[in-house]
């Protein structure tokens, strides 16, 4: 059997480190479940659940090996309104006061739905359009919210909000462990690679802090993680068009958040190990693992940027390191609550602390003096909408709007034109640079049908038309010309362009020259060039 699974899901030489990496990861799953359970406003075990669903099915049917998913912050944020808002609607139904988790889990089916439909259409492949400073940005705040998520770590019940912040000797060795913690991270490599350090540094901290009978002193409460295995949810709520009405926002919600932070999870690990996921394959997964969550009693998780790199730094490359931290994690649901409670929050929290250097893009710091002003401020912008907002979605998709407009912006400058009178008296305009929307503006103001010469020719060899808007202008312009009792020739135009032209009834006359350009406008299809027109 062993070998039928080193055969499906990796080697006998990786196998050690998935197997290592899997069991460091499900150790640093088990806090993070717990607290964006809490933040969700449902019971610990749900958020468990969720983790270890949800890490084990990406793992299979994912479309990135060694990527880690489960319950996250970006989610929790959006569940715990949907919560509420549930437990009072099956109060106002006489269905009584807790049925915000039922309400959850159907919206969480729905965004599995949705995810799947995302993988059909194979809308994944659209991450490929998120420029490099939406991703500096997405990753700088991604790294300062899970630095922020370690502070209730420093408080007496990290679980509970408005908790006291620790005083005194208990605050002085909690950072001493989690200064023991990094250390250990960062020293070991050095020496060897054969055991993974994070791993390596929760057990020498726990076994210094059982050692030294510290227990009483850093082992604080974190909930219990002890259970049974999930069961089909027995639902109460009526699934009519009224419960659809309600959950379908949170659902699209979730699925767009889920998607996007998987997705640029999937891109940062791709760049980290040098090989490629696949987009399509990784929304088809969320999706079904979304599903099964929802009908056994899950709230739903998608891509964990913080847990892949930890398993990707600890060697965890291949799918067995994701179905091992899934198969550990429901191993200490079952058996093994009471050891791994045990566990001193410092050292998981010294190992969160060292992800969030490691996720920070610190090089991003160093050139924003030296990029342009806009891809700067794209990066600052998105840092801080995720910071604020905890929205993965709007910010990435804030800074991908902004991108665009700063780049249709600059692009609209570089159009000019030259002209020249030959000896029959024909005008010719030289055109450059690209004809679209943000250009055409200029375009037009360029040209004087009332004082040209009765023959005017366009030469567009070193323009290239992107849009409707650009062959609208192009439209247009003839018919100034025509007005004016004048004719308009153009030439060096693509073939797409002319058929578009003649199909719309434009009066612009069009030169075919066997040099005319041969890229393309609109309708690009699979067999036809793809070059950008």
């Amino acid at each position: 059997m062993f070998q039928i699974i080193f055969r499906k899901f990796g080697n006998r030489i990786h196998a050690k480190d998935d197997l290592l990496s899997g069991l460091t990861v499900a150790l640093a799953l088990v806090p993070e479940a717990v607290a964006f359970a809490i933040i969700a406003g449902v019971s610990p075990i749900i958020g468990l659940y969720a983790a270890f669903m949800v890490c084990l099915i990406t793992a299979v049917l994912g479309g990135r090996p060694g990527m880690i998913s489960g319950a996250t912050g970006a989610l929790a944020v959006i569940m715990v309104s949907l919560v509420i808002l549930g437990n009072e609607k099956g109060e106002t139904l006489g269905l009584g006061p807790e049925m915000g988790v039922q309400y959850l889990f159907a919206a969480v089916i729905l965004m599995g739905v949705i995810q799947i439909g995302c993988g059909c259409l194979k809308l994944g492949r659209f991450v490929r359009l998120i420029p490099q400073p939406v991703m500096f940005g997405f990753v700088n705040g991604l790294a300062i919210v899970i630095f922020e998520a370690q502070f209730p770590m420093f408080t007496e019940k990290p679980t509970e909000p408005g908790s006291p912040w620790l005083q005194g000797n208990d605050l002085f060795l909690m950072v001493g462990l989690i200064t023991l913690t990094m250390t250990i991270i960062f020293l070991l490599p050095k020496l060897t690679t054969q055991f993974p350090s994070s791993l390596a540094a929760i057990g020498t901290v726990t076994l210094v802090v059982i050692g030294l009978d510290l227990e009483t002193l850093v082992v604080r409460d974190m909930a219990s993680i002890g259970g049974s295995l999930p069961s089909l949810v027995m639902f109460s709520i009526p699934f009519n068009l009224d419960t659809l009405t309600f959950i379908a926002p949170f659902a699209f919600i979730l699925a767009a958040v889920g998607l996007i932070e998987s997705l640029m999870t999937l891109t940062l690990i791709d760049e980290l190990t040098e090989t490629r996921g696949n987009s399509t394959r990784e929304c088809l997964g969320q999706g079904i693992a979304n599903v099964a969550t929802g009908f056994f009693g899950g709230m739903g998780g998608c891509a964990m940027i913080g847990q892949s790199i930890i398993n990707i730094r600890s060697g965890g490359r291949g799918r067995l390191s994701g179905i091992a931290a899934g198969v550990f994690l429901l191993a200490f649901i079952l058996f093994a609550s009471s050891l791994i409670e045990r566990i001193p929050l410092a050292a998981l929290t010294g190992v969160m602390f060292m992800v969030v250097i490691g996720t920070f893009e610190w090089s991003s710091l160093r050139i924003l003096r030296k990029i342009p002003k806009t891809d700067a401020f794209v990066i600052i912008l998105v840092s801080g909408i995720t910071v604020i907002t905890h929205n993965l979605a709007l910010a990435v998709i804030t800074g991908v709007i902004v991108s665009a407009l700063g780049f249709a912006w600059e692009s609209a400058k570089h159009i000019h034109r030259d002209s020249q009178i030959r000896e029959d008296g024909t005008k010719v305009y030289f055109l450059h640079g690209p004809l679209f929307f943000g250009s055409i503006t200029d375009f037009n103001l360029g040209f004087s049908p009332q004082t040209d010469p009765d023959s005017v020719i366009v030469d567009m060899k070193e323009s290239r038309v992107w849009d409707h808007s650009g062959l609208e202008a192009i439209h247009k312009l003839g018919e100034r010309y025509h007005k004016a009792g004048k004719t308009i020739k153009l030439q060096h135009i693509s073939g797409n362009c002319r058929g578009l032209l003649k199909k719309a009834g434009s009066m612009v006359d069009i030169a075919v020259l066997p040099d005319d350009p041969t890229y393309l406008v609109a309708n690009l299809s699979k067999s036809e060039s793809s070059t950008s027109p």
